[in-house]
């Protein structure tokens, strides 16, 4: 055995070595993406996080028709429906990880989810992402078009994920729509993680509103409904408002790790929008919604952003999934003059919290309930929040 004397300053020069090369290391690995977005290769990671009934479609839709972006709608559908006798919090990691692997436009995550032989048709709703319906991934529509789903269903399938692999790569934005998150600490690795550079905008609705709607596509959400509820037997007229209560406690929650003491990688990371504020003021917001992630409205965005917001009457039931030319003030509205105002009191019960931290204000009767001019919203400004880019703003609470 050969021994090595070393003189104790040289034995110092290298313990110091290997110490600054630990913090290098550690510093290089724990880095929020914000300041190493080089490792991101200029790609920009949107996460829509919303609930079931919430206006989430069509915000998707609001980003999904922007030339820039790649996107696809629930792709953690594909983990709930495959494990459908689970929690929502036990799947939370399965579903992340998905997330992770597609923001990363890597589309093998779905051999577990998928059978053979695996199709784009296999993606959950793919036919409503425009990427999938334009090059590389298919020669349907022009990259600064707006997609026609129909059309896209019938020309675009191909066999495996090859395209979509190909596709996501060639965007400067990915962007996923996602219902099953019921809290932000599950995303804390995505912060983190150097190669993502992720935005997460949260969607929120007035839980009257999505009640009147979830009871219109309750056989559509049943099985979703039983891994919120962890698949607990409760008596089918209760289940309804459990589940509202969860969500209802769920926006709470991400809503109050965002805006008290957030930890640093998630600063310049998160935006709140209220679904009514949206339909108000449709184009401010989806600007600021825009300006937020890195994207720029265009002229053909506009038009259409207008068409299908200024539409005839509130959609059908057979509506509820389908993006259709609809006025969405209306639509926002519809719950005051449908829902039996017993319910409604139900509602304001189980989620009084969250309507009080969101900004809806509790109705006291039935007269008020229908009083369309009485302003259920406080004001925009005192409940919108964002940790912005490059400059932090919080608006006065």
């Amino acid at each position: 055995m050969l021994w090595w004397r070393v003189s104790k300053p040289t034995l110092l020069s290298l313990l110091l070595i290997q110490a600054v090369a630990v913090v290098l290391l550690y510093g290089w690995y724990s880095r929020p993406p914000s300041q190493n977005t080089s490792l991101s290769e200029g790609k920009v990671h949107v996460l829509l996080l919303s609930s079931w009934r919430s206006g989430s479609s069509f915000l998707g839709q609001v980003f999904n028709q922007h030339p820039d972006v790649f996107y696809l709608m629930e792709p953690g559908w594909h983990v709930w429906m495959s494990i459908n006798q689970a929690s929502a919090r036990s799947l939370r990691m399965a579903v992340r990880d998905m997330i992770r692997s597609v923001f990363q436009c890597d589309m093998s995550v779905m051999d577990s989810y998928t059978p053979q032989p695996r199709n784009v048709s296999n993606l959950f709703m793919w036919s409503h992402s425009r990427a999938l319906c334009s090059p590389p991934a298919c020669f349907l529509t022009a990259r600064g078009e707006i997609s026609k789903e129909q059309e896209c269903k019938q020309r675009c399938d191909s066999q495996g994920l090859r395209l979509a692999e190909a596709a996501c790569r060639s965007y400067s934005h990915v962007v996923l729509k996602e219902v099953r998150f019921f809290e932000l600490e599950s995303l804390f690795p995505l912060l983190q993680d150097p190669t993502l550079d992720l935005r997460i905008i949260h969607l929120v609705r007035d839980p009257r509103a999505v009640f009147s709607s979830r009871e219109k596509s309750s056989a559509a959400l049943g099985q979703d409904s039983d891994i919120v509820l962890e698949q607990a037997s409760l008596p089918e007229e209760k289940k309804p408002y459990q589940v509202l209560q969860e969500i209802c406690h769920s926006h709470v929650r991400i809503y109050e790790t965002a805006m008290l003491k957030p930890p640093d990688f998630l600063r310049g990371r998160y935006k709140m929008i209220r679904y009514e504020d949206l339909v108000r003021n449709t184009l401010e917001e989806i600007e600021a919604m825009y300006e937020f992630v890195g994207l720029e409205m265009t002229e053909t965005l506009q038009e259409w952003i207008y068409r299908i917001t200024h539409g005839r009457g509130k959609g059908s039931s057979s509506d509820a999934f389908k993006i259709t030319s609809r006025n969405a003030e209306d639509v926002s509205l519809a719950w005051r003059t449908t829902l039996p105002f017993e319910k409604v009191q139900r509602i304001q019960d189980v989620c009084k919290g969250a309507m009080t931290l969101l900004g809806y204000k509790t109705v006291f009767s039935e007269n008020e309930q229908k009083l369309l001019g009485l302003d259920l919203l406080t004001s925009h400004e005192r409940y919108q929040f964002s940790w912005l880019p490059s400059k932090i703003t919080a608006t006065k609470v």
